[in-house]
């Protein structure tokens, strides 16, 4: 078995929506392909919120190194205030010290062929630099999307320093791994000195595994046997206040309710783990909408594909500016077999994904009355039983195993070469 080194801040116990799976999934399908994975990841008091529901899934042979990370944010600041360059580049550059020494035991115990850090934590990247440079081991730098952007991060400082860690990355890196072709054509337009043979693509997936487990759950068996009136469309994970803004989804829904298009007790939304309830939840009472949209809390990760399996349709948000990205729950919804309405910009990558596989419930996020017909016509849709639902074919290419499968060959062709 060859030895790879993954640095991670998003490993089990974490509880996150899809952003911890990439990781877990690449350190246990590598064990398929002669790769085995040393995971160095932040002890847990680091995370927010943390859940053992799939610690089972970390195999024995993968070793998981917690170097001690706080939070700057929450344990090192005083009524809620700190020094900022305490947070640069992000709230857990403690990992950073911990994370070197652990980092180097690890070399010395494994001796790794692979360096391989993830984004979107920046400071894993500025590890993966700092342990490539001490050990000339050759580093794959999986970014999944942008790490810069004009605006992003808003901090003009952290921008700088964020930029900094991103050249110096790109620089020296074997390979710059991304989710989305949008986000290569941008840093090959940001990096034209960079040779294109160091631009890759590995795309996010489903696990067919996890979705195995959920069916054969009781959350799935329970919602089978429930008798529903009512058609239930569900958006599961973060939605954004701009990035995945549901303004003018709202306005849209009260307007097919002012009509009687859409019936309180016929339609229910079911807005999950959005992160941003308060907003969201002002923006539902504004538009009367208390009896149709609903918020509900997170729950464990086979669960939640359980409740994706079961429900009517799926429903993705994702504003234009994000074009070059393609929201991970995407892949999820596909293999659901569910019928999807996205509220996306139809020339986005994530639209592509879905016209891809056949499907074409794509509509602007910020057109309202585009939201009006396309969202009346998919409720119409599924009342009749004529959605749109993605082949099998087309669904099968986009599973973690396949995707592992592109990984283990870019860690072949860096170490052949």
């Amino acid at each position: 078995m060859k030895n790879i080194l993954m640095i991670a801040y998003h490993f089990p116990p974490v509880r996150v929506s899809s952003g911890i799976q990439r990781t877990l999934k690449f350190a246990a399908y590598l064990l398929d392909h002669g790769w085995n994975a040393h995971v160095l990841t932040v002890t847990p008091n680091a995370y927010e919120k943390i859940s053992d529901d799939q610690l089972h899934e970390i195999p024995a042979a993968v070793t998981v190194d917690r170097a001690l990370t706080v939070d700057t944010a929450r344990q090192l600041s005083i009524k809620g205030r700190y020094l900022g360059w305490m947070a640069l580049p992000d709230r857990w550059v403690s990992w950073c010290l911990g994370g070197t020494w652990a980092g180097l035991g690890m070399i010395r115990r494994f001796r790794p062929q692979i360096i391989w850090s993830t984004y979107p934590i920046a400071t894993a990247h500025l590890l993966g630099l700092i342990l490539h440079r001490l050990s000339g081991i050759p580093w794959v730098a999986d970014f999944r999307d942008s790490m810069t952007e004009d605006n992003y991060p808003v901090n003009p400082h952290q921008r700088r320093i964020y930029r900094w860690i991103e050249r110096q990355t790109v620089k020296h890196c074997s390979r710059a791994v991304f989710t989305t072709p949008g986000a290569i054509r941008m840093y090959v337009e940001r990096y034209p000195e960079i040779p294109s043979s160091r631009w890759a693509l590995i795309p996010n997936g489903y696990d067919e595994e996890n979705f195995a487990r959920a069916e054969a759950s009781a959350e799935y068996a329970q919602a089978k046997a429930a008798k529903r009136d009512s058609i239930v469309l569900l958006h599961s994970g973060v939605l954004y206040p701009s990035e995945r803004d549901p303004t003018q989804f709202f306005a849209a829904l009260a307007e097919l309710k002012k009509t009687g298009k859409i019936v309180a007790g016929q339609v229910r939304v079911v807005l999950r783990a959005t992160g941003h309830d308060d907003l969201h939840g002002r923006l539902i009472a504004e538009n009367a909408l208390e009896d149709i949209v609903f918020l509900e809390p997170g729950i464990a990760y086979e669960a939640a594909l359980a409740e994706m399996l079961t429900v009517d349709g799926l429903l993705v948000f994702q504003a234009a500016n994000c074009n070059h990205q393609i929201p991970a729950k995407i892949y999820e919804y596909l293999r659901a077999r569910r019928p999807i309405l996205a509220l996306t910009d139809p020339s986005g990558d994530t639209a592509q994904v879905l016209f891809d596989a056949g499907l074409h419930g794509v509509v602007p996020l910020d057109d309202k009355q585009a939201i009006i017909e396309k969202l009346a016509m998919f409720i119409e849709d599924i009342r009749r039983h004529r959605a749109e639902i993605a082949s099998d074919a087309s669904i099968a290419q986009h599973s973690r195993q396949a995707r592992t499968q592109l990984l283990a060959e870019l860690l072949n062709e860096i170490q052949a070469g």
